[in-house]
């Protein structure tokens, strides 16, 4: 096959006829590519994307369901991308890697509406030509038809079944192409969940599943039961684990809500409330006045932890070292019913003295393979090599954490990644250095929440929890 534009003549008797354009699928490879050729994030994309289209076109011609549409085909294309990678490969006569990226994006574009929605198959074969005439012109719109009716052939189930290798031959690899994940990836979060096959599946599944918008109200300014009440019964059910949390059915629009956009609720995955939640509860003998938020960007878990303290009269310093998250801190905590204070700041070589605060949070930076649910195209931008990078700092950090707590104190420790080289690791090495510091159980912390393994950290999971794969350490100052 070829995919070069076709310059032959045109055969005589045979009018020109104009692509058509379709907004919605012309938004979703607008997406694809941004987030391809500018390491660009899908949710950060998409929304600007869908407001253009809806001035450009009208509220008539591009309404609610084509938003909806085009959020699917972007988040779909993007968490299926290995599978349909191998479905495309097996349908060329060359390497993959020798198909221009935009081709390979509309290629995949129509490979899921083929395999992945309830869009016929005729449908999706033409509606993606026709966008190959627009973005690619006419040469490539044939190179794309002749693909797709191969594809077209055959249901996902059993194209999975040509291009996956036995499970039996190579699990890793198996899992990886029929769950759409890099085979290094498969192969962490195995290793990081433990036990057999069907654990791994589970989890590889929930993360090429939607998931849910998880609200929290901060505490001092709302209560779940207020935002419930505003919502309705159809459009918002009560957290699983959090008190703080209310979860958006199908029809709920946080924007829409006025506690959102006042400050006083603020949309945050349930596990990243329950690591807020699992320090603040952690019991001290002694001082409990000062906290701290010593990685707070972009500031969901400093405005909770600033209204928990605020009700223990106790005061928040949120610190974030990048200029534009700590701005993004200071909108989220305005409005606290108590005292705090945000600061552009290195976590690393801090401003405030040793021993200061009674309770630390340290929510490092990571590779992010907790949110892939969230973030579908961190899967395949991440690499092996990302770990060695972040590791001085996760150490650094939890240093910094460690000698800012006052003896008795507890500083917690988390990430938004199960990977043991960014969790337990971490945890164990500053550790065997630090002889004053000891591991506290953190499960008592979360009552009620099932399946958080032996401890004493905690290592939450999308199949198990419904929430990101968040981990936590608690660790107390003994001297």
């Amino acid at each position: 096959m070829n995919d070069q534009p076709d310059r032959r003549p045109r055969k005589p008797g045979k009018p020109y006829r104009r692509p058509q354009k379709d907004p919605v699928r012309i938004l979703a490879f607008e997406a694809l590519r941004a987030v391809d050729e500018r390491d660009a994030y899908a949710n950060l994309v998409l929304p600007p994307l869908l407001r253009k289209a809806r001035e450009k076109e009208g509220p008539e011609k591009f309404d609610g369901r084509d938003a909806a549409l085009a959020t699917e085909l972007v988040y779909g294309t993007l968490r299926r991308q290995g599978t349909y990678d191998a479905i495309v490969a097996a349908c060329i006569d060359r390497p993959l890697r020798e198909v221009d990226p935009p081709v390979l994006d509309v290629l995949n574009l129509g490979v899921h509406q083929l395999l992945g929605t309830r869009i016929p198959s005729h449908a999706a074969v033409s509606a993606s030509v026709e966008l190959a005439r627009v973005v690619l012109g006419d040469g490539r719109a044939k190179f794309v038809n002749a693909v797709l009716r191969k594809v077209a052939g055959d249901d996902l189930d059993g194209w999975v079944e040509r291009v996956a290798p036995p499970y039996d031959e190579d699990p890793e690899d198996h899992l990886a192409v029929v769950h759409s994940h890099p085979r290094w990836v498969v192969s962490a979060l195995w290793d990081s969940l433990g036990g057999g096959r069907a654990g791994i599946e589970d989890l590889l599944d929930a993360d090429n599943e939607r998931p849910e918008v998880t609200l929290v109200a901060r505490p001092g300014r709302t209560t779940a039961d207020e935002l419930l009440e505003s919502l309705g019964e159809e459009s918002g059910l009560p957290g699983r684990w959090s008190p703080y949390a209310v979860r958006l059915t199908e029809g709920g629009e946080p924007g829409q809500l006025a506690a959102v956009r006042e400050g006083r609720a603020g949309v945050q995955d349930e596990g990243s409330q329950l690591v807020a939640l699992a320090l603040a509860n952690a019991p001290l003998e002694g001082s409990d006045k000062r906290w701290l938020d010593g990685c707070a960007g972009p500031g969901g878990k400093a405005a909770m932890l600033a209204g928990l303290a605020a009700e223990r009269g106790a005061t928040l310093l949120a610190s974030e070292k990048q200029p534009h998250r700590a701005r993004l801190v200071a909108q989220a905590l305005h409005g606290n019913p108590g005292p705090y204070q945000v600061i552009a700041a290195d976590g690393t070589r801090p401003p405030w003295r040793p021993g200061a605060f009674d309770r630390v949070l340290m929510d490092v930076p990571c590779t992010g393979l907790g949110a892939l649910r969230r973030r579908p195209e961190a899967r395949w931008r991440r690499r092996p090599e990302d770990l060695e990078g972040f590791a001085p700092l996760q150490r650094s950090l939890l240093r910094t954490a460690l000698e800012s707590v006052r003896v008795g104190g507890v500083v917690g420790y988390a990430t938004c990644s199960p990977h043991l080289a960014e969790t337990r690791a971490v945890v164990d090495d500053i550790l065997k250095q630090d002889e004053g510091a000891e591991l506290i159980d953190a499960r008592p912390l979360l009552p009620g929440v099932p399946g958080l393994g032996e401890g004493p950290d905690i290592q939450l999971w999308p199949h198990l929890h419904g929430t990101d794969a968040m981990y936590l350490a608690l660790i107390r100052r003994t001297a």
